[in-house]
Order: structure tokens, then C-alpha cells, then sequence
């Protein structure tokens, strides 16, 4: 089976011009963000740049393709007004997956921005149930584990498991597990006891099944830390060792792979990709 491996890829000059870069790249799957993250204002997208987009994924064969929510959005805030923004932008990040045929939707849930976790994870629920009344889409949303940073809502299995089982809908279709935030968390996954033990967890908490990506990113901070900081594949606290066995772990093998490698250079995806199609052709 053909490894679906790809990065964060920039959607500058147009969404279509990502599925160009990824290909570039030797990428065969790819994670966006569908506006610039950074704004609530969000235009509408044209059925020509739809079109393009989705010619490009099929004659590249680019798939799964992910995208990522907006940095803004906090569905798990106190805050009213906040929530309802949250709320409305993530309907919107729903229709533009299904505009440019996604197949997933990649949420961090949100933070207690100071509170109690528990009663934000709560609401985080109630906002995720109330936007699964507001629409049915193709695009399946999926949450994403948080390095332990404080407020974070879903730093363990049993808190994404909390969150997707409470949403009774069709909307949650699963998880993204990121290894710099796993590992940030406190699951150490640096040899096959480790990843094996977070591999029972995800099995009893959440099911196999429900893995739809992995986010493969080294971590800058030592276990435990919380510090949410991504690293080069093998320059950072996990490594290339410990890497190499999580993405070759029976659980793990066939799920797809995305970096979101540090890039300060424009080579630097280049080189964390090639580090990673060696492990990839090592293994067996």
C-alpha cells in the first residue's frame, strides 16, 4: 500500500496552486488552510476556483485532503460573542471543504482561556452538537490532540474521547494525533513499550478506526513539557529512532502522515520529507 505522505502547504496566488506545490514536493496528500487563519472576515469561494482545485487534486491523485480550521476559532470560550463566532466560522470552514471536495476538517477544540477545563470541554460539546444541526456535509470534522498547554481541552486520549463520543451526530468522523503534542502531553513515544501504550489507549478510548491522520512533527520540549513547539523530523526531543518506530507501528502504518515541520527556509520541507521517505523505504 502507497504511504500517503505530504505538508502544510501554502494556498498563496490561489487554492489550487497548493495541489501544485504538494505534487512539487512528491507529496501525494495535503493539509490547507482554506483563508488566511488569521481573519474572521472569510470571502466566498468561486465555482471556477473550486473547479481548479479539484481538477488538480484528481490529475495529481493528492488525497486524503485536509484542511485546518482557523487559528480564531475557540468553541470551548466563556466568552458569548466569541462562541458564536467560533460557531459560525466553523460552519464555514464545513461548506468550503465541501467545495473544493475535502474529505476532512481539522479541529483544536478550543481553551479554557483561564476557566475550568472540564466546563470548557463541556461547552466545547454543546457548541459541536449545535453545529451539527446547522448543516450535513461530505467533509468529516476531525479533533485534534493539544500538547498540554494550559487550557487546552484535549491533551489526553480520554479527553478527545469525551469530546467525539458526546457528539452524537455524523459530523465527528474521528482524530488527528499529533506526535509533538502527544509527546508534549506526556505519552512517550519514543519506543515500541511506549507507543504501544498509547496505541491501547486510542484502541480502548476512541478505536482504531477513527484515526484519520497524524500529524509527524518532533518536538523542541522535553516530555511532559507542554510546550507546544514542532521540531525537525529527528532534531528534536522524540527523534528520528523514535519516530521511525511510531509511523511503522502496526496502528499507525497505513494512516496517512502530514508535517508541520518549522519552515524557515524554503528547503526545509524538501529535507524533512526526504528524512521521512528513508524511514519509510528502511522499514522491512
Amino acid at each position: 500500500m502507497l504511504r500517503r505522505l505530504g505538508v502544510h502547504t501554502s494556498i498563496l496566488g490561489g487554492l489550487h496552486r497548493s495541489v501544485g506545490r504538494a505534487h512539487a514536493l512528491g507529496c501525494n496528500t495535503l493539509q490547507i488552510f482554506s483563508h488566511n487563519p488569521r481573519e474572521w472576515a472569510v470571502k466566498s469561494i468561486s465555482q471556477e476556483e473550486a473547479a481548479l482545485f479539484e481538477s488538480k487534486k484528481t490529475h495529481f491523485d493528492v488525497s486524503p485532503v485536509y484542511i485546518h480550521t482557523s487559528y480564531l476559532i475557540n468553541i470551548a470560550s466563556g466568552d458569548d460573542n466569541l462562541k458564536k463566532k467560533s460557531i459560525d466560522l466553523l460552519v464555514i470552514e464545513m461548506d468550503r471543504a465541501d467545495a473544493l471536495g475535502a474529505d476532512y476538517v481539522i479541529l483544536h477544540p478550543g481553551s479554557a482561556s483561564g476557566g475550568n477545563e472540564s466546563i470548557a470541554r463541556k461547552r466545547a460539546i454543546r457548541a459541536l452538537n449545535e453545529v451539527a444541526t446547522m448543516g450535513q456535509w461530505h467533509a468529516g470534522l476531525i479533533i485534534e490532540n493539544t500538547a498540554g498547554e494550559k487550557g487546552d481541552i484535549s491533551i489526553t486520549i480520554e479527553n478527545l474521547s469525551d469530546i467525539i463520543n458526546s457528539v452524537k451526530t455524523p459530523l465527528i468522523k474521528g482524530v488527528c494525533i499529533d506526535t509533538c503534542h502527544a509527546f508534549a502531553a506526556g505519552y512517550d513515544i519514543r519506543d515500541d513499550k511506549g507507543i504501544q501504550k498509547f496505541s491501547d489507549n486510542i484502541e480502548k478510548y476512541i478505536g482504531i478506526n477513527k484515526l484519520k491522520l497524524i500529524h509527524l512533527n518532533d518536538s523542541k520540549g522535553e516530555i511532559g513539557s507542554g510546550v507546544d513547539r514542532h521540531e525537525h523530523i529527528g532534531f528534536g526531543m522524540i527523534g528520528s529512532k523514535g519516530l521511525f518506530q511510531f509511523i511503522h507501528y502496526p496502528t499507525f502504518r497505513d494512516i496517512p502522515l502530514i508535517l508541520e515541520t518549522p519552515k524557515k527556509k524554503e528547503s526545509d520541507d524538501s529535507h524533512n520529507l526526504r528524512r521521512v521517505r528513508k524511514m519509510i523505504r528502511l522499514y522491512g
